[in-house]
């Protein structure tokens, strides 16, 4: 299973069971809103503290997920879950009812990358039929930790972010194992991963992770190309996380200047997240939700389809905290890679890929 020096090829490869997205106003008012499986017009979800209302949307799409699926909490083995917050406080109180025994994962906005080829390598190695990965961002949460409180009223550089409000949440299972459900059985199948290695280019502007997570994502694509022995034209899309349109741009140039073209190829989940024109985001999305969300609404409905046949989706994450920001360090990032690809039915065996 292993594949150059930093990715593995399953050889049983992992089914995407079910997905869920769960998003707030803002996400649902832009390009993908009407793919979401629930959008939550108040922010609050109607709980007293917005970190309480991220730990409602994570709760939500697991339920979904699960529903969606036909599956019940006690047939997952795993939870791989993360957020933004300290401690993981969205996740903690978010799950905790499920009563699944869990990793709790920290990967900036990179962790429904880090969530997915944990779970895929779990599911491929037998240790689990099923788990499930999920991950959630809030706008509100995340200023509140890294930046200002809302009611300052700082004004934002155009090279920052949105956090996206929203959580998605992924069934993985065993090939063997999976239902029939309305989409057929699965939604696509992860053959393979690529584990990134923090990169670290001196960037210290906290209001432009885009450039911060760029070098990530440059070192995670080049590594499964060389590692897989593909051409950037093997994928139909390559797939950021969360690099907004000024990281996207850093992103390209770097390809550029290493001799690969990704300009025909390449797709940012916080660039197409919300319609720039008609709303206030400045770079684009960010966050853990962003790229966890618009994998489960719009790119997984792409691969069932067979409209595209392979993927590369990379997550991006800026591993940043408060403490490190005011004590001058540079902002690291991090990105992982996940394979993707289009299941297709045989006619007398059963679906295989």
């Amino acid at each position: 299973m292993r594949k150059g020096r930093s990715s593995l090829e399953f050889e049983r490869t992992p089914v995407i069971e079910s997905a869920a997205s769960v998003v707030g106003k803002k996400e649902g008012d832009g390009p993908f809103g009407s793919l979401f499986d629930q959008v939550e017009q108040d922010a609050m979800a109607g709980k007293p503290t917005w970190e309480e209302a991220e730990s409602f949307m994570q709760k939500e799409a697991c339920r979904i997920a699960l529903e969606k699926g036909g599956l019940e909490k006690e047939e997952i083995r795993y939870l791989f879950a993360g957020d933004l917050l300290g401690q993981l406080i969205a996740t903690s109180f978010g799950v905790k009812e499920l009563e699944i025994p869990m990793f709790g994962l920290y990967g900036a906005c990179s962790t429904i990358g880090e969530a997915l080829s944990l779970g895929a390598m779990t599911v491929a190695a037998g240790y689990g039929e099923r788990v499930l990965a999920v991950a959630s961002s809030h706008f509100a949460t995340a200023e509140k930790q890294f930046r200002f409180p809302l009611g300052y009223g700082n004004q934002r550089p155009y090279s920052a972010t949105w956090t996206v409000t929203g959580s998605g949440a992924f069934v993985l299972s065993d090939r063997d194992k999976v239902r029939d459900t309305e989409t057929g059985k699965g939604l696509a199948v992860i053959t393979g991963i690529t584990t990134g290695k923090i990169e670290d280019m001196g960037i210290r502007d906290s209001m432009n992770m885009g450039a911060a997570m760029a070098p990530a994502a440059y070192s995670v694509i080049l590594r499964n190309l060389m590692d897989f022995e593909r051409e950037e034209t093997d994928y139909d899309r390559i797939i950021t996380g969360d690099l907004g349109v000024v990281g996207r741009t850093v992103l390209l140039d770097f390809m550029k200047a290493g001799g690969r073209d990704l300009s025909e190829v390449h797709m940012d989940c916080g660039v197409e997240i919300y319609n720039r024109q008609e709303q206030d985001t400045h770079s684009g999305g960010s966050g853990c939700g962003c790229a966890a969300v618009t994998l489960a609404a719009f790119i997984l409905e792409k691969i069932r389809t067979g409209e595209w046949k392979r993927v590369l989706f990379v997550p991006t994450g800026a591993l940043l905290s408060t403490v490190s920001f005011n004590e001058g360090q540079t902002i690291p990032g991090i990105a992982h890679g996940v394979v993707i690809e289009h299941r297709k039915p045989e006619r007398s065996i059963g679906w295989i890929i």
